[in-house]
């Protein structure tokens, strides 16, 4: 038996970032790992620039119970040539100079609804995350800012043997009675490549990992 803490995340609107270009933003079907720092830091109270070592070094596992549907939402952005608008001091002085010698781009925004997931963390430091996911400092988002959690993480560090074990525990919402996670992500040598290890916060940048989608039955719902 081990501690492993367990918590939930679900959104009615979620974006779970992928490699992203200017043009178009994808999102994967589960919260990457980097994801899952970012949550939990912003619950501590830790900031962009601040120190998540103790976060880094935590093992995650995440229950897909319902990975929602997909969801393209199209942006139009205008941009000014620097050739137009030289040194400009904001962004509506550079607008007026360009006159009618602006470009304007389709770009596509992807994100996922009505999404249910469990997560397992394994590592040091359980009881304290656990207490600040349920009283967070910062505002908990599954991915960009326009997609708040539908409902508390229901954090609990618990005693078992495995992550799918803890998460047989997990507390769902109470409009998904009796949700069944069929996929388990886990770490794997062997596993599918993600680029999803933050390593430049700052920049955005991350480090690849592998990754395997275990097949699982867990059925969620056990009482606090």
């Amino acid at each position: 038996m081990q501690p492993i803490l367990v918590f939930g995340l679900t959104a009615n609107l979620a974006a779970m970032g992928e490699l992203a270009g200017h043009e178009r933003r994808g999102s994967l079907v589960w919260p990457a790992r980097s994801a899952i720092i970012g949550i939990m830091g912003a619950a501590l109270g830790i900031r962009r620039d601040g120190d998540f070592t103790a976060l880094d070094s935590l093992e995650i596992s995440v229950a897909v119970f319902d990975a929602g549907v997909p969801l393209r939402d199209y942006h139009t952005v205008e941009t000014v040539p620097s050739a137009a608008a030289k040194a400009p001091n904001s962004r509506p002085e550079a607008l007026r100079i360009a006159g009618t010698r602006k470009n304007t781009t389709i770009t596509l925004r992807d994100y996922r609804t009505d999404c249910l997931y469990g997560i397992a963390v394994r590592g040091e430091g359980l009881t304290g995350i656990a207490t600040a996911l349920r009283a967070p400092c910062f505002t908990l988002y599954l991915g960009r800012k326009s997609c708040p959690l539908s409902a508390p993480t229901a954090a609990k560090v618990v005693e078992a043997r495995t992550c799918e074990d803890a998460l047989a525990s997990l507390e769902l919402p109470p409009w998904r009675p009796g949700a069944i996670a069929r996929t388990l992500v886990v770490a794997d040598p062997q596993g599918d490549l993600v680029h999803d290890v933050p390593r430049d916060r700052g920049h955005w940048h991350f480090a690849p990992r592998r990754v395997a989608l275990r097949p699982v039955h867990i059925a969620a719902g056990g009482a606090g």
